[in-house]
């Protein structure tokens, strides 16, 4: 039986995409049955361009999904992304929330005034510190009587 299915299986090309049945959720990912009867794995770190904090979230035993084939290895095991089916993410550099125009900051002129403004704030409240603990000692003396 097992060698009847296999001269069935279509050979599978990195690139391609499948469709499959979630058959066991792992922590590190879910095992899935390729329509052809194969079975496959989504990592976790292949699910979405987001952080995925359980596998969970995003896959339930029994969904179907589209996914594309990104490895097969030697041992013929094969490996799905999700992630390769959505679009990419802006990356950070090209995403401007402000609108500006691609004015790039220098981030040693942030770091230099982020360093100045913690100087001035420190040392404002040392000094602040300094003065409250003179103004203790300087009670303190008062207050006690002569001898």
């Amino acid at each position: 039986m097992a060698d009847e299915k296999k001269g069935e299986i279509t050979p599978l090309a990195p690139g391609e995409v499948v469709a499959c049945v979630v058959e066991q959720i792992m922590p590190y990912g879910a095992f899935v049955r390729i329509k052809n009867g194969q079975r496959a794995m989504i990592h976790i770190s292949e699910l979405s361009h987001g952080f995925v904090k359980k596998v969970e979230d995003i896959l339930a035993l029994g969904q179907e999904v589209q996914a594309r084939v990104i490895k097969i290895d030697e041992k013929g095991r094969i490996d799905l992304s999700l992630k390769k089916m959505e679009a990419p993410r802006p990356t950070p550099s090209s995403f401007n929330p402000r609108g500006a125009a691609n004015a790039p900051e220098d981030p040693r002129d942030s770091f230099e005034k982020k360093l100045s403004n913690y100087l001035k704030a420190s040392e404002a409240k040392i000094a602040d510190l300094n003065s409250k603990l003179n103004n203790a000692k300087a009670s303190k003396k008062r207050s006690k009587p002569a001898k």
